[in-house]
């Protein structure tokens, strides 16, 4: 079977359930992850996604800020949330596909919004950016204290750090900004490392050709000016590789009617 896997940074889901249903309709992923839903559980709609087809939803919201979700056609199950965060933010959630779904049960897929860290990049100053080397610290501890481990799983998720020279606009005028310093870059090859996992993107999308994912709001014309950064991101463990199919990458998605400043990814997995 072929199973395809998107994530997104809504940046509020309701605001942008127009949005959401025109992706849903276009890509038709199998499992949508999403991340920065910004409501919480008992406002969260339900009744809209289901329509899209997706009944089996697992949430961790929270008021107005963060939030993780994952939609899926097929059932779920073992659902976790956390406990990577320590400010007790809805930045996680986790959960194996069901039985009953051929080659893709028991698969575990994770979902993430890493804190994106604030402005000044040094923790002694900026307790953002202390708790989001502490977030990527987290994720790299051992099985008993932790949930991300290396077991047949999908990572995916708004990680907030472009790891490459070419997941940014200028890797020179980034070196000292959040999201691409070297102590976050350094962090977030621990974390890969400590799983084996496998950075899928770039497994199709070759390492020397510029990815974005996400444009900033600040820009009058994002496209243009084009000073994109990768953010978001999709990992696999090492025994899923022979399976990665197509990856794509929604950039048309940032030009839509009240957009997120993040566009969709997409991967596909044949299992």
């Amino acid at each position: 079977m072929t199973l395809t896997i998107a994530s997104w940074n809504i940046n509020s889901v309701r605001l942008r359930m127009p949005i959401v249903k025109r992706f849903a309709e276009t890509a038709r992923p199998d499992i949508l992850c999403l991340q920065e839903t910004k409501v919480r559980d008992e406002d969260f709609p339900f009744s809209d996604l289901r329509e899209l087809g997706y009944d089996h939803i697992e949430i961790s919201g929270q008021k107005g800020y963060h939030g993780v979700a994952i939609l899926s056609r097929l059932p779920l199950e073992e659902v976790t949330r956390g406990p990577f965060c320590r400010e007790g933010h809805a930045r996680h959630i986790s959960a194996r596909i069901g039985a009953g779904t051929g080659a893709a049960a028991g698969l575990r897929i994770h979902n993430f919004y890493v804190p994106a860290g604030g402005d000044e990049p040094d923790p002694a100053v900026n307790p953002k950016f202390d708790h989001k080397l502490d977030f990527l610290d987290a994720m790299t501890r051992g099985p008993a204290e932790r949930h991300l481990v290396p077991e047949r799983a999908v990572v995916v998720g708004d990680l907030n750090i472009a790891p490459l020279e070419t997941d940014v606009w200028s890797h020179k005028a980034l070196l000292k900004v959040v999201s691409h310093t070297p102590v976050e870059v350094e962090a977030f090859a621990r974390v890969r490392a400590a799983g084996g996992w496998v950075d899928a993107m770039r497994e199709r999308i070759p390492p020397a050709e510029k990815l974005y994912t996400w444009w900033s709001y600040r820009s009058p014309d994002w496209s243009a000016a084009d000073k994109g950064r990768r953010l978001d991101h999709v990992w696999l463990s090492p025994d899923l590789l022979d399976g990665l199919g197509a990856i794509r990458v929604f950039r048309e998605a940032r030009g839509w009617d009240k957009p997120s400043d993040h566009v969709p990814v997409t991967a596909e997995l044949r299992l």
